[in-house]
């Protein structure tokens, strides 16, 4: 599947411009959104998934404008909103049942058998029976994805996924997600968490009041800010000095002292030396000299 999106923008009755001008190109595969919050990601997304309009600009899917081709364009798209929500009295396999009843044709003994295929594959078949609000957080995310693919979708959109998950169901959620792009789905991820992105996205873009700061790899971005991370052991009073001064990325106390990793364009204490830089790093290096944003 290819997506191409050329000045998408979007203006609220209040005046407020969401995004603004967003030139991208998505192909297969896993493709990440990062930004801070408010950057703009979830009305992108609603806009996405034909949840929304745009005020300008256009999206093609394989071809087809998503405001002209709607209703062609629907059943190719799966959805895991933020803020997903389910049926309390309903079981686990009800819940999905009734949502494959919505997006597809199947008939009641096709649908349950896709039911607990897909309910096997987020690993929720042994609790098909337990109520769908019975479960835990991570379990009620995988159950979103579930959701998301019971109509087979071309197109997998998934807006903050692994937000407030501990983390070895985060893990869990991205090995399922790494599994699925390789059958053939597009799955666009939207995060404000880096780890998200560098663990299973092969491409990027970077949103900040609603503009597109940064679009590749995210070894691209990485390499951006190489040469701008620093690490330094430092006593108590030279730590204060320094994230008064400088973005602090980590900070591992030993032996006394500070292990610290920070953001800076010159060396920052005589005894600091240069670190590999991670996508963590790099985020911190956008917001600070390139977006203008103070974390410090």
């Amino acid at each position: 599947m290819n997506i191409e999106i050329t000045g998408l923008s979007k203006v609220y009755p209040n005046g407020f411009a969401a995004i603004k001008n967003i030139n991208l190109e998505i192909g297969s595969g896993m493709f990440g959104l990062l930004g801070p919050n408010g950057a703009g990601k979830s009305s992108f997304m609603r806009i996405l998934v034909t949840v929304q309009k745009s005020t300008s600009g256009t999206i093609l899917i394989d071809g087809m404008d998503i405001n002209e081709h709607r209703q062609k364009i629907r059943p190719l798209i799966g959805y895991l909103p933020q803020d997903f929500t389910f049926f309390s009295k309903l079981k686990t396999w009800e819940f999905l049942d009734y949502a494959a009843s919505l997006s597809t044709s199947l008939k009641k003994k096709e649908r349950i058998k896709r039911v607990d295929e897909l309910l096997d594959q987020v690993g929720l078949l042994d609790v098909r029976e337990r109520m769908a609000n019975k479960l835990s957080g991570g379990m009620k995310r995988r159950l979103g994805i579930a959701q998301a693919l019971i109509g087979n979708p071309k197109l997998l959109v998934i807006d903050e996924p692994t937000t407030g998950l501990d983390p070895e169901e985060r893990i869990r959620f991205r090995n399922i997600l790494s599994d699925l792009s390789q059958k053939d789905v597009t799955i666009i991820l939207s995060t404000h968490i880096v780890g998200d992105i560098s663990s299973t996205c092969h491409n990027m873009a970077m949103l900040n009041k609603g503009e597109v700061a940064f679009k590749g790899s995210p070894e691209g971005m990485i390499e951006r800010v190489r040469g701008h991370v620093w690490q330094v052991l430092l006593d108590d009073e030279e730590f204060n000095e320094l994230k008064a001064k400088y973005p602090v990325v980590s900070t591992i106390p030993t032996e006394g002292k500070w292990e610290v990793q920070l953001i800076a364009n010159d060396q920052p204490h005589p005894r600091a030396k240069n670190a590999n830089p991670n996508l963590e790093h790099a985020y911190v290096y956008f917001m600070e000299n390139e977006l203008g944003v103070s974390l410090v």
